[in-house]
């Protein structure tokens, strides 16, 4: 593996965490790129939640069926000054998958996120 190529990842990394204003702190949290699926933010004054991801727009009966429905808490890491990062485009989200221990910062594309109140509450109510 040249060297160029871990100095390259490095570089990029550092570029996506000054975009969010990201930094680690305690426990590093490896990316996961969401940019390709819609989204929601279920997420409460005190920084705690949700977020829910599919691959195809949100409905009722996609939340209902929940095949290629998704979600997982914020991962509220005490080290942090937040968890939801917000930008321009996109959005980083620590999430915990509840998965093998799995945590991520996950990143969304902002044009794809899902605003709907109601769906938001179904979403709640069904998972």
């Amino acid at each position: 593996m040249p060297l160029d190529l871990l100095t390259t990842y490095f570089a990029l990394q550092t570029q996506i965490f000054d975009y969010f204003g990201y930094r680690e702190n305690w426990r590093i949290i490896p990316l996961d790129d969401k940019t390709d699926v819609y989204w929601m933010l279920d997420q409460k004054p005190d920084g705690t939640g949700r977020v829910f991801w599919a691959p195809e727009p949100f409905s009722s009966a996609l939340i209902h069926n929940g095949e290629t429905f998704y979600s997982g808490s914020i991962y509220t890491q005490r080290f942090l000054t937040k968890w939801v990062y917000q930008a321009q485009d996109f959005t980083m989200i620590c999430v915990d998958t509840h998965v093998d221990l799995n945590k991520f910062l996950m990143v969304f594309a902002n044009e794809k996120r899902c605003e709907d109140a109601a769906l938001v509450q179904l979403a709640q109510e069904c998972w």
